[in-house]
Protein backbone atom coordinates (compact mmCIF):
# COMPACT_ATOMS: atom_id res chain seq x y z
CA UNK A 1 0.00 0.00 0.00
CA UNK A 2 1.02 3.92 -0.37
CA UNK A 3 -0.23 5.28 2.46
CA UNK A 4 -1.55 9.38 2.11
CA UNK A 5 0.49 11.32 4.46
CA UNK A 6 -0.50 14.83 3.61
CA UNK A 7 -2.47 14.73 0.01
CA UNK A 8 -1.48 18.41 -0.74
CA UNK A 9 -3.56 20.53 -3.18
CA UNK A 10 -4.94 18.48 -5.65
CA UNK A 11 -3.78 14.57 -6.29
CA UNK A 12 -5.40 12.27 -8.26
CA UNK A 13 -5.27 8.71 -9.37
CA UNK A 14 -5.49 8.69 -13.70
CA UNK A 15 -4.57 6.42 -16.45
CA UNK A 16 -5.01 7.23 -20.14
CA UNK A 17 -9.16 7.53 -19.94
CA UNK A 18 -12.40 5.96 -19.73
CA UNK A 19 -13.28 5.79 -23.28
CA UNK A 20 -16.73 4.65 -25.12
CA UNK A 21 -19.43 6.37 -22.73
CA UNK A 22 -19.38 9.38 -24.01
CA UNK A 23 -22.99 8.89 -25.55
CA UNK A 24 -24.48 8.63 -22.19
CA UNK A 25 -22.51 12.09 -20.29
CA UNK A 26 -19.02 10.61 -19.38
CA UNK A 27 -16.16 12.64 -20.01
CA UNK A 28 -13.13 10.67 -20.98
CA UNK A 29 -10.79 12.07 -17.68
CA UNK A 30 -7.65 10.31 -17.46
CA UNK A 31 -4.20 11.96 -17.38
CA UNK A 32 -4.24 15.91 -18.40
CA UNK A 33 -0.27 15.75 -19.99
CA UNK A 34 -0.59 12.02 -21.60
CA UNK A 35 2.90 12.71 -23.00
CA UNK A 36 4.49 12.75 -19.34
CA UNK A 37 2.68 9.61 -18.51
CA UNK A 38 3.67 7.90 -21.53
CA UNK A 39 7.35 8.85 -20.69
CA UNK A 40 7.34 7.46 -16.72
CA UNK A 41 5.43 4.79 -17.92
CA UNK A 42 7.88 3.80 -20.78
CA UNK A 43 11.26 3.97 -18.17
CA UNK A 44 9.15 1.40 -15.96
CA UNK A 45 8.33 -0.98 -18.62
CA UNK A 46 5.00 -0.67 -17.60
CA UNK A 47 1.60 -0.32 -20.21
CA UNK A 48 0.97 3.19 -21.29
CA UNK A 49 -2.21 2.75 -20.00
CA UNK A 50 -0.76 1.74 -16.13
CA UNK A 51 -2.36 4.29 -13.41
CA UNK A 52 -0.53 7.34 -12.08
CA UNK A 53 -0.90 10.01 -9.40
CA UNK A 54 -1.37 13.30 -10.77
CA UNK A 55 0.24 16.01 -8.69
CA UNK A 56 -1.31 19.60 -9.49
CA UNK A 57 1.02 22.26 -8.05
CA UNK A 58 1.67 21.30 -4.42
CA UNK A 59 2.41 17.54 -3.71
CA UNK A 60 1.73 15.46 -1.35
CA UNK A 61 3.53 13.52 1.26
CA UNK A 62 3.75 9.54 0.68
CA UNK A 63 4.97 6.76 2.76
CA UNK A 64 5.41 3.00 0.89
CA UNK A 65 4.54 -0.29 2.81
CA UNK A 66 6.35 -2.28 0.18
CA UNK A 67 8.76 -1.96 -1.71
CA UNK A 68 9.02 -1.39 -5.38
CA UNK A 69 9.78 1.35 -8.27
CA UNK A 70 9.07 4.60 -9.24
CA UNK A 71 9.05 7.50 -11.50
CA UNK A 72 8.74 11.28 -11.73
CA UNK A 73 7.49 13.15 -15.04
CA UNK A 74 5.61 16.17 -15.59
CA UNK A 75 6.14 19.64 -13.52
CA UNK A 76 9.43 20.63 -11.69
CA UNK A 77 8.17 20.48 -8.34
CA UNK A 78 11.32 19.20 -5.77
CA UNK A 79 10.51 16.30 -4.69
CA UNK A 80 12.95 14.10 -1.81
CA UNK A 81 12.77 10.37 -1.17
CA UNK A 82 13.74 10.04 2.59
CA UNK A 83 14.51 13.62 2.14
CA UNK A 84 16.69 12.97 -0.20
CA UNK A 85 16.72 15.28 -3.43
CA UNK A 86 15.00 13.03 -6.73
CA UNK A 87 14.83 14.08 -10.13
CA UNK A 88 11.70 13.46 -13.31
CA UNK A 89 12.47 10.56 -15.20
CA UNK A 90 14.89 8.55 -13.54
CA UNK A 91 14.04 5.36 -12.05
CA UNK A 92 14.00 5.12 -8.10
CA UNK A 93 14.50 1.83 -5.83
CA UNK A 94 11.60 2.84 -2.97
CA UNK A 95 12.03 0.57 0.39
CA UNK A 96 9.25 -0.33 2.54
CA UNK A 97 8.98 2.60 4.92
CA UNK A 98 10.00 5.13 2.41
CA UNK A 99 8.45 8.72 2.24
CA UNK A 100 8.65 10.30 -0.50
CA UNK A 101 7.76 14.54 -0.23
CA UNK A 102 7.25 17.34 -2.22
CA UNK A 103 8.67 20.95 -2.14
CA UNK A 104 8.49 23.98 -4.43
CA UNK A 105 7.32 24.56 -7.43
CA UNK A 106 9.85 24.94 -10.19
CA UNK A 107 8.00 24.70 -13.37
CA UNK A 108 4.94 23.56 -14.93
CA UNK A 109 1.85 22.80 -12.94
CA UNK A 110 0.87 18.92 -12.83
CA UNK A 111 3.72 16.24 -12.02
CA UNK A 112 3.46 12.82 -12.23
CA UNK A 113 4.34 9.75 -10.20
CA UNK A 114 4.17 6.82 -11.92
CA UNK A 115 4.81 3.06 -10.10
CA UNK A 116 6.34 -0.42 -11.25
CA UNK A 117 2.67 -1.98 -12.44
CA UNK A 118 0.76 1.10 -11.97
CA UNK A 119 -1.79 1.51 -8.96
CA UNK A 120 -3.89 -1.17 -8.41
CA UNK A 121 -7.25 0.81 -7.68
CA UNK A 122 -10.61 -0.12 -8.47
CA UNK A 123 -11.46 -0.02 -12.63
CA UNK A 124 -14.64 1.70 -13.34
CA UNK A 125 -16.13 1.41 -16.58
CA UNK A 126 -12.82 0.05 -17.95
CA UNK A 127 -10.90 3.14 -16.58
CA UNK A 128 -8.86 3.91 -12.93
CA UNK A 129 -9.48 7.77 -13.46
CA UNK A 130 -10.80 9.77 -10.37
CA UNK A 131 -14.00 11.65 -11.40
CA UNK A 132 -17.41 11.69 -9.46
CA UNK A 133 -20.03 10.56 -10.32
CA UNK A 134 -18.71 7.67 -11.82
CA UNK A 135 -15.92 6.61 -8.97
CA UNK A 136 -16.97 7.17 -5.17
CA UNK A 137 -13.91 9.93 -4.77
CA UNK A 138 -13.08 12.74 -7.45
CA UNK A 139 -9.46 12.85 -5.23
CA UNK A 140 -6.95 11.82 -2.53
CA UNK A 141 -7.23 13.01 0.88
CA UNK A 142 -5.13 12.57 3.84
CA UNK A 143 -5.22 8.75 5.03
CA UNK A 144 -5.94 7.31 1.88
CA UNK A 145 -4.11 3.78 1.06
CA UNK A 146 -3.72 3.03 -2.46
CA UNK A 147 -2.60 -0.37 -3.69
CA UNK A 148 0.38 -1.02 -5.67
CA UNK A 149 2.12 -4.38 -6.28
CA UNK A 150 5.21 -5.44 -4.25
CA UNK A 151 8.28 -5.20 -6.60
CA UNK A 152 11.98 -6.17 -5.24
CA UNK A 153 13.61 -6.46 -8.54
CA UNK A 154 13.56 -4.71 -11.97
CA UNK A 155 16.01 -3.76 -14.37
CA UNK A 156 15.02 -1.10 -16.77
CA UNK A 157 15.41 -1.36 -20.24
CA UNK A 158 15.50 2.13 -21.38
CA UNK A 159 17.62 3.97 -19.34
CA UNK A 160 16.52 7.66 -20.67
CA UNK A 161 13.85 9.43 -22.67
CA UNK A 162 14.03 12.44 -24.82
CA UNK A 163 12.86 15.58 -22.35
CA UNK A 164 10.58 18.23 -24.28
CA UNK A 165 9.75 20.64 -22.13
CA UNK A 166 6.61 21.15 -23.70
CA UNK A 167 4.82 22.90 -21.20
CA UNK A 168 7.61 25.60 -21.54
CA UNK A 169 5.43 26.47 -24.79
CA UNK A 170 4.26 30.03 -25.13
CA UNK A 171 1.55 28.99 -27.71
CA UNK A 172 -0.92 26.72 -28.51
CA UNK A 173 -1.84 24.80 -31.77
CA UNK A 174 -5.29 25.01 -32.76
CA UNK A 175 -7.10 22.92 -35.86
CA UNK A 176 -10.03 24.99 -37.23
CA UNK A 177 -13.16 23.46 -35.37
CA UNK A 178 -17.04 22.77 -36.94
CA UNK A 179 -18.11 26.42 -36.30
CA UNK A 180 -15.31 28.06 -37.15
CA UNK A 181 -16.34 29.60 -40.28
CA UNK A 182 -19.15 31.61 -38.23
CA UNK A 183 -16.43 33.90 -37.00
CA UNK A 184 -16.01 37.25 -38.33
CA UNK A 185 -12.84 38.92 -39.53
CA UNK A 186 -12.22 41.27 -36.24
CA UNK A 187 -12.90 37.75 -34.33
CA UNK A 188 -10.19 35.99 -36.05
CA UNK A 189 -7.70 38.91 -36.31
CA UNK A 190 -8.49 38.73 -32.43
CA UNK A 191 -7.88 35.25 -32.04
CA UNK A 192 -4.39 34.78 -33.74
CA UNK A 193 -2.80 38.28 -32.68
CA UNK A 194 -3.86 38.71 -29.06
CA UNK A 195 -1.93 37.22 -26.32
CA UNK A 196 -4.18 35.32 -23.65
CA UNK A 197 -3.85 34.83 -20.42
CA UNK A 198 -5.06 31.42 -18.07
CA UNK A 199 -7.60 33.49 -15.63
CA UNK A 200 -8.55 32.02 -12.16
CA UNK A 201 -11.46 29.67 -13.56
CA UNK A 202 -9.32 27.12 -14.56
CA UNK A 203 -8.99 23.31 -13.44
CA UNK A 204 -9.79 19.45 -14.89
CA UNK A 205 -12.95 20.64 -16.72
CA UNK A 206 -12.27 23.83 -18.82
CA UNK A 207 -9.99 26.38 -18.45
CA UNK A 208 -11.24 30.02 -19.52
CA UNK A 209 -9.09 32.95 -20.61
CA UNK A 210 -9.30 36.04 -19.36
CA UNK A 211 -9.16 38.27 -22.60
CA UNK A 212 -12.47 38.88 -24.59
CA UNK A 213 -12.71 38.73 -28.08
CA UNK A 214 -15.80 40.81 -29.91
CA UNK A 215 -19.31 38.24 -29.16
CA UNK A 216 -21.72 36.78 -30.98
CA UNK A 217 -25.55 36.09 -30.99
CA UNK A 218 -25.03 32.75 -33.24
CA UNK A 219 -27.73 30.00 -31.75
CA UNK A 220 -27.18 26.30 -31.89
CA UNK A 221 -28.21 23.04 -31.13
CA UNK A 222 -26.56 21.34 -27.81
CA UNK A 223 -23.86 19.21 -30.24
CA UNK A 224 -20.95 16.97 -28.86
CA UNK A 225 -17.48 18.23 -27.72
CA UNK A 226 -14.36 16.85 -26.76
CA UNK A 227 -11.02 17.59 -24.67
CA UNK A 228 -9.44 20.56 -26.15
CA UNK A 229 -12.37 21.73 -27.84
CA UNK A 230 -12.33 25.63 -27.96
CA UNK A 231 -16.14 27.66 -27.44
CA UNK A 232 -16.70 30.83 -27.78
CA UNK A 233 -19.59 32.40 -25.55
CA UNK A 234 -21.81 35.21 -26.55
CA UNK A 235 -20.11 37.67 -24.57
CA UNK A 236 -16.69 36.78 -26.35
CA UNK A 237 -15.40 34.91 -23.69
CA UNK A 238 -13.02 31.89 -24.70
CA UNK A 239 -13.48 28.28 -23.01
CA UNK A 240 -11.43 25.37 -23.11
CA UNK A 241 -12.55 22.10 -22.33
CA UNK A 242 -10.18 19.43 -20.88
CA UNK A 243 -10.25 16.21 -19.74
CA UNK A 244 -13.40 16.10 -16.88
CA UNK A 245 -14.97 18.12 -19.15
CA UNK A 246 -19.16 17.96 -20.23
CA UNK A 247 -19.72 15.97 -23.27
CA UNK A 248 -21.98 18.43 -25.02
CA UNK A 249 -21.97 22.50 -25.45
CA UNK A 250 -23.98 24.56 -26.94
CA UNK A 251 -21.26 27.58 -27.82
CA UNK A 252 -19.87 27.77 -31.03
CA UNK A 253 -17.03 24.93 -31.19
CA UNK A 254 -14.53 27.58 -32.69
CA UNK A 255 -11.01 25.61 -32.56
CA UNK A 256 -10.10 22.62 -31.55
CA UNK A 257 -6.46 21.75 -29.52
CA UNK A 258 -3.87 19.38 -31.17
CA UNK A 259 -3.23 16.35 -28.91
CA UNK A 260 -0.05 17.96 -28.00
CA UNK A 261 -1.57 21.16 -27.00
CA UNK A 262 -3.49 19.86 -24.29
CA UNK A 263 -0.48 18.51 -22.64
CA UNK A 264 1.02 22.25 -23.22
CA UNK A 265 -2.08 23.81 -21.22
CA UNK A 266 -2.24 21.10 -18.71
CA UNK A 267 1.18 22.60 -17.55
CA UNK A 268 0.04 26.19 -17.75
CA UNK A 269 -2.05 27.84 -14.56
CA UNK A 270 -3.28 31.09 -13.46
CA UNK A 271 -1.54 34.15 -14.90
CA UNK A 272 0.14 32.04 -17.43
CA UNK A 273 0.32 33.31 -21.52
CA UNK A 274 0.51 32.36 -24.29
CA UNK A 275 -0.65 32.59 -28.49
CA UNK A 276 -2.81 30.60 -30.83
CA UNK A 277 -0.91 28.75 -33.93
CA UNK A 278 -3.52 27.53 -36.40
CA UNK A 279 -2.90 24.32 -38.18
Amino acid sequence: MLKVLKSGFFATIQDLGRYGYRDIGVPVSGAMDVDSVKKANLLLGNDPNAAVMEITMTGPTLQFDEPTFICLSGAHISATLNNKPIENYQVVQVSKGDILSYGKLENGFRAYLAIKSGFQTEKVLGSRSQFVPVTKTKRLKDGDEVLFTKNISFKPLISEVKIDDHFLKDYLEVYKGPEFELLSDAQLSAIFTKTFTISKENNRMAYQLSELIEGHAHSMLTSGTLPGTIQLTPAGRLIILMKDGQTTGGYPRILQLSEESICTLAQKKHGDKFTFKLL
